[in-house]
């Protein structure tokens, strides 16, 4: 074995390097030898690497060589016979023996002492390299210290301050350092002394015993001229690797020494002719200094919270005893001298005060700011808040001129590096920073707790409405600039102003104590008050200005206070003294920009800009109930609908652009033309927010035009508007709820995407995924992929006309063969391919039968809870029959009449919706199956069936009602019934007596009772002229005339759920079918007298009520099948306001509307009561109304669904007769009562529902659990005490509602 030679022993030694540089990390931090040991010795264990290593690579090579031939001669000697014999078969113990003979081997021995000797000469060499030339660095180090000069401290550096270079210090150095920094010493001493210093580790300094003699001194430099950059070096790099402590020390001695310089000096404020050079040498060493510490208020905030409160206390108080005035503010008004501050050149290294809006960030800090202002340093506050006032005042003065020069070449020049700042950059450098100082005190209540607020030449203190309207007033005073983007730009005055008032907009506590404020509303609205009145006003640009304030409008309006504020506030004056709110000014001077008839703005002035700022803004009221109320009657509505018809008639005769010819009209015109008409379109869409406008938005023409635009929005995903926090989804509910609203949606093509989308959710699947892993088996009946496409789907189809109108006259496809692409795209073909599933074509033309059929059925089910849907369903495509007959052919043994029912997920769904379609009544008087299986032997105890009749296990027992009760104090009353009392005495008696009833014994309100006295209400009440709405039709026919009546199969069919009903409850006889059909041919003869003639195109207009006459059917059951006093009550009935809203069908296309509203298809009980009703809710259950915003549902769509169909299977039969008892005796308006009292006693489920994303499911669904009227009467009296007025007047305007 020959030894290493001298240049492997240079090898090893590169080796060995380049392997502890590998692991320095692991080695440096292991906390003693030992353990530094431990990590070389299992290096093999814990890095992955090891075996790349070029000195392991080495030495495994050198050992392979070394031992070649010892472990291939003891290899071939034990796998010999004998010495396999000796050792067995196994490999690991032959490895385990010749390994074991290689290290007793001389040749083992050998190799190792040689590779460990060699091993020693390396690493000893190594270690002498090392030391070398860590004398060498010390020596380069003197060297520098003695021959350069460390680069000297740059404030405008765009750099941080924080700047740090490291060295070795001893203790004893650092002694004889402060000593030479002593001031006695000479400068030069000083100097180096402070080179040397700033060379050392900061930790090493500011834990040495001399520290505290070496601070002061460090204080001591700061104030001299030629030394204080390298204190300002020093007292960086501490600021950057120093406990908070040590470097809080530093830092209120930095703002002494800064204060001490300020007032040492006592430097001119910048005059009108001379301006301050930031070059001149006292102020070059203030600005760094001031700049180092703006740099570590930046900073200190990541870290201040880990060390105890007193250190960023005292950080923070040094910093306010700094920025504090320290001599009298001088005088608002430009010329006057006074002295610059601290404050001013933080402005100017800080404009928009960046450090406080981080102090006041956290809690923690913030705290601890505001508790110091309001004790200490409260003229911190008073100098900003004196100072944005004599901006203010300084705006006034300059009105006249054109602009400010300085100002301007400041704003277009802020990237150009400059020295000289004039008196009026300077000041409005320290506005900015006030202004951003204020605002951020303003967000914050404590912050806000400040104000009032004493300041010079003002007598009375600002409050926080003082000063938002001071800088509104700046907004209107500031000088036009030379060019339009100034005003986007983040330093001009309007821009920080409204940047201000947006964040205070954003804030609910904030705005309310700063914005929702009459004099606020009075300073906005003060230009546009003065242009209604045509006066000029005194505003530079006012196009720009006033769209500025229709902004801040616009935010303040969109809030509940500010709406209120803009509504019921009668404190603007107008002309000729009359007091008016601010929604009156907004939308009168909006429709004078429309009509461009403002007077005292040039027609440059009047923009499409600022007309459809202010018409934004009355979108924020007229999408709302209560704003709508009051805009109404101002038709804002046709005027911009007839805008948008100029526009667009105007558009459609631009001739295309010809190549070569010079073009009419120029391509940023047209752009803006194309703008303008998507904003009158979208303008006019927002009236579909409520009820009520979306009746307004079908009476201007363009609702199929708005539809396609929001469609068109709606598929790009766009947000409604800057200012809703919600998308299209409620609108498109709204929308729905309606015919000729579900008309414009087909048209648009909504409900076709909506129809692919889901079937490409649930048949396809997204192709554009790529799939990792196979789909998981959907375990819920709607899968949450096909969740929101379902719930779309009941929004759309909630409304029975809006079904008429997608369904009526559309037959089924029934095809014998569908292929697999063959995809639906119409509510029709959806109803064919899932759920009306007759054929093995349909059934094989699913990717997933039992899921996709599920959903069919859950949609099917939603959709048989209205009643009239259900008939037209029935009617048109024998839905329960295709049921029915999937039922008998579900059984294990088909061909024989012993089979029985095979229990899966869809025959459980068919049975429910069979139950569902089958049987009506309330909570308590039937019984749906449930949709889940159980635990246990019978997983299923419900019978299905397969024909009818149905198990009795479904009906329950039906109520008992009384016929006659004799010893009732209604009774009584009736029974002496005197045609000599007035009308108004006899009401009033009776309503009190009703009330009385109802609350303690509600039993008695049935049967003969409950029909006496309804018909003695309605008589007396049709007798009154005062009473009568409408004018008394008399109608008599003949019997040959009524006998030749033709009911539809649709009125059939409600004409058999209302005897089955009937007869369940016990109250009809055997042959009322035959009383039932004559009343209900009466009142088609004596509705059809009441009716116009319509050209609509609407299904739901074209062939009577669409439907069948629940509030009929409920008088005959009240009647107990007494057609004459069926009809008569009826007839009666007609003449009173109440029938308008209770009896759908009286005001089908009635005559007693305008033409145009009778033809429009949307009927008063949606755009009347449903309004109403979400006023209240809005009002007086907020969470629910809130509730139903999030869900994309409506309150509306279930009110329009409960009273078209009277409550049927929503109410028991006591409760059903009870609401229409209520309506009539005490008024129409309790229509909306009785609503809102359902609501009130659904809000827990209705709260719980909507989390679990099933609001409109339930609602559809479940009936109302537990509800009595009697319950809720006082309720509802409340409501009427403080709503009467507004419901009833309402009520009243059916005749003219669009006006």
């Amino acid at each position: 074995m020959s030894e290493l030679s001298a240049e492997d022993g240079v090898e090893l030694q590169a080796l060995l390097k380049e392997l502890l540089s590998s692991i320095s990390d692991r080695i440096s931090a292991a906390p003693s030898t030992e353990c530094a040991e431990e990590i070389l010795l299992h290096l093999e264990e814990t890095d992955k690497n090891f075996h790349n290593y070029g000195f392991v690579r080495y030495v495994r090579q050198y050992v392979e060589s070394s031992l070649e031939t010892v472990v291939e001669e003891e290899t071939k000697n034990l796998t010999r016979g004998d010495g396999q014999h000796a050792i067995g078969s196994g490999q690991d113990a032959l490895i385990h023996v010749v390994t074991r003979r290689t290290r007793e081997s001389a040749e083992y021995q050998q190799m190792m002492q040689t590779l460990k000797n060699t091993m020693i000469m390396v690493v000893e060499s190594l270690i002498t390299k090392f030391e070398e030339n860590q004398l060498k660095k010390e020596e380069r180090l003197q060297e520098k210290q003695l021959s350069q000069s460390v680069s000297q401290y740059n404030c405008s550096d765009s750099d941080s301050s924080f700047n740090q270079g490291y060295a070795f210090i001893r203790q004893e150095q650092l002694q004889v350092l402060a000593e030479k920094l002593d001031s006695s010493r000479p400068k030069e001493v000083r100097w180096e002394a402070l080179q040397a210093l700033c060379c050392a580790p900061p930790s090493d300094v500011l834990s040495c015993e001399s520290w505290s003699s070496l601070h002061r001194n460090l204080c001591v430099a700061l104030s001299d001229p030629d030394l204080s950059d390298n204190v300002l070096q020093y007292f960086a790099k501490s600021f950057s690797s120093s406990p908070l402590n040590v470097t809080q020390e530093i830092y209120t001695s930095l703002a002494k020494c800064v204060e001490s310089g300020f007032l040492t000096h006592k430097l001119s404020f910048p005059t009108d002719s001379v301006g301050i050079d930031i070059n001149r040498p006292e102020i070059s060493r203030l600005l760094k200094q001031i700049r180092l510490m703006n740099d570590f208020q930046k900073e200190v905030t990541t870290f201040w919270i880990r060390h105890p409160e007193k250190y960023m206390e005292k950080i923070i108080e040094s910093t306010f005893s700094l920025l504090a005035p320290h001599y009298e503010y001088g005088s608002s008004y430009p010329g006057t001298e006074k002295t610059l501050e601290p404050i001013h050149l933080l402005a100017l290294l800080d404009i928009k005060a960046t450090w406080f809006k981080k102090w006041m960030h956290g809690y923690y800090s913030r705290t601890v700011v505001l508790r110091l202002l309001e004790r200490k340093y409260k003229s911190l506050i008073v100098a900003a808040l004196q100072q944005c006032i004599h901006y203010s005042d300084s705006c006034k003065i300059f009105t006249k001129e054109t602009t400010d020069p300085q100002l301007v070449e400041e704003q277009n020049t802020g990237s150009v590096q400059r020295s000289v700042y004039s008196r009026k950059e300077l000041e409005y450098a320290f506005f900015v920073h006030s202004l951003c100082v204020l605002g951020k005190l303003l967000i914050y209540a404590n912050g806000r707790k400040l104000f009032p607020i004493k300041v010079r030449n003002r007598k009375d203190p600002i409050s926080l409405t003082d000063l938002v309207v001071i800088l509104i007033n700046v907004i209107y005073q500031q000088p036009k600039p030379r060019s339009d983007t100034s005003h986007t730009d983040s330093l001009s005055p309007s821009s920080l102003v409204m940047e201000m008032l947006w964040m205070l907009c954003e804030r609910t506590e904030c705005a309310a104590e700063c914005l929702y404020q009459t004099p606020v509303i009075e300073a906005l609205l003060a230009p546009v008050i003065a242009l209604l009145n045509g006066q000029q006003v005194k505003l530079k640009s006012p196009a720009a200005k006033l769209t500025l304030i229709a902004d801040v409008l616009a935010h303040i309006a969109n809030s509940d206070r500010g709406l209120a504020l803009f509504l019921y506030e009668n404190n603007l004056v107008l002309a000729q003294s009359e007091r008016t709110c601010a929604a009156h000014v907004v939308v009168q001077f909006t429709l004078r920009l429309l009509n461009n008839d403002l007077s005292s703005l040039s027609e440059s002035d009047v923009s499409h800009t600022l007309c459809g700022a202010f018409i934004f803004v009355c979108r924020q009221i007229y999408n709302t109930f209560e704003g709508l109320q009051v805009l109404r009657p101002y038709g804002l509505h046709k005027a911009l609908a007839a805008a948008w018809k100029k526009k667009s008639s105007f558009s459609e005769r631009v001739p295309s652009p010809v190549p070569g010819a010079t073009a009419a009209v120029s391509p940023q015109e047209l752009q803006n033309m194309l703008i303008w008409e998507e904003t009158l379109l979208d303008s006019l869409l927002n009236f579909a927010a409520t009820p009520k406008g979306l009746l307004l938005l079908q009476q201007t023409g363009a609702i199929k035009e708005c539809v396609s635009h929001m469609f068109s929005r709606f598929t790009k995903k766009l947000q409604v508007s800057r200012c809703e926090k919600f998308g299209y989804g409620v609108m498109v509910t709204q929308v729905a709820a309606t015919a000729p609203g579900v008309v414009a949606l087909c048209s648009s093509g909504f409900v076709r995407a909506l129809v692919i989308e889901l079937w490409s959710t649930l048949e396809c699947g997204k192709e554009d995924v790529r799939v990792v892993r196979p789909k998981t088996t959907p375990m819920d009946p709607i899968d949450r992929s096909c969740l929101k496409s379902f719930l779309s789907l009941v929004n759309l189809l909630s409304s029975s006309h809006s079904v008429w109108e997608l369904l009526g006259r559309q037959p089924l496809a029934n095809k014998s063969e569908y292929t697999l692409r063959e995809m639906p795209t119409s509510i029709p073909d959806l109803i064919d391919r899932l759920i009306a599933v007759n054929s093995d074509a349909k059934i094989n033309s699913l990717f997933h039968y039992e899921q996709s059929h599920t959903f069919g059925l859950r949609l099917l089910s939603v959709l048989c809870c209205n009643l009239d849907s259900f008939l037209l369903l029935e009617t048109q495509y024998n839905i329960c029959s295709i049921l029915l007959q999937s039922q008998k052919e579900n059984v294990t043994e088909l061909d024989t009449d012993k089979g029985e029912f095979i229990i899966d997920s869809v025959s459980v769904e068919r049975n429910h919706v069979l139950v569902r379609a089958s049987l009506v009544g309330g909570p308590s008087e039937r019984r749906l199956p449930p949709r889940t299986l159980q635990e246990g032997e019978h997983p299923y105890p419900w019978p299905m069936f397969s024909t009818y009749p149905l198990p009795q296990c479904y009906t329950l027992d039906p109520p008992k009602i009384q016929h006659t009760s004799q010893d009732s104090e209604i009774s009584a009353f009736l029974a002496s019934f005197m045609d000599t009392q007035s009308v108004e005495g006899w009401m009033h008696i009776c309503r009190r007596q009703y009330c009385k009833t109802l609350t303690s014994r509600p039993d008695s309100l049935t049967g003969n009772v409950l029909a006496d006295l309804l018909e003695k209400v309605v008589a007396h009440l049709s007798s009154s002229v005062s009473e009568c709405f409408f004018s008394p039709a008399p109608y008599k026919a003949e019997e040959k005339s009524v006998r030749s009546v033709v009911l539809s199969s649709v009125e059939q069919l409600g004409i058999d759920i209302c005897l089955r009903y009937g007869s369940y409850l016990k109250i009809l006889k055997d042959d009322a079918v035959h009383g039932l059909m004559l009343l209900m041919k009466h009142v088609k003869i004596f509705l059809s007298t009441q009716a116009v003639k319509t050209s609509s195109e609407l299904i739901t207009q074209q062939e009577g009520y669409p439907g069948h006459d629940w509030l009929a059917s409920t008088v005959f059951l009240i009647m107990a099948g007494d057609v004459d006093r069926s009809l008569s009550l009826l007839i009666n009935l007609s003449s009173l306001l109440t029938s308008a809203f209770i009896w759908p069908a009286r005001t089908q296309a009635s005559v007693h509307v305008p033409v145009e509203v009778a033809e429009s298809g949307i009927h008063p009980v949606y755009w009347c009561t449903a309004h109403s009703v979400e006023i209240l809710l809005k009002a007086e259950l907020p969470l629910v109304h809130s509730a139903f915003r999030m869900s994309g549902f409506t309150p509306s769509q279930m009110c329009l669904h409960w009273l078209t169909q009277c409550f049927w299977n929503y109410l028991d039969w006591r409760e059903i007769c009870s609401y229409v008892c209520t309506c009539v005796v005490m008024g129409p308006d309790y229509q909306v009562y009785m609503c809102v009292a359902i609501f009130k006693h659904l809000q827990p489920d209705i709260l719980q529902h909507t989390q679990s994303q099933e609001l409109q499911v339930f609602l559809k669904e479940e009936p109302i659990q537990g509800f009595k009227v009697s319950n809720y009467l006082e309720f509802m009296e409340g409501l009427e005490n403080s709503y009467r007025n507004i419901v009833l007047t309402d009520m009243t305007s059916i005749r003219n509602p669009v006006m």
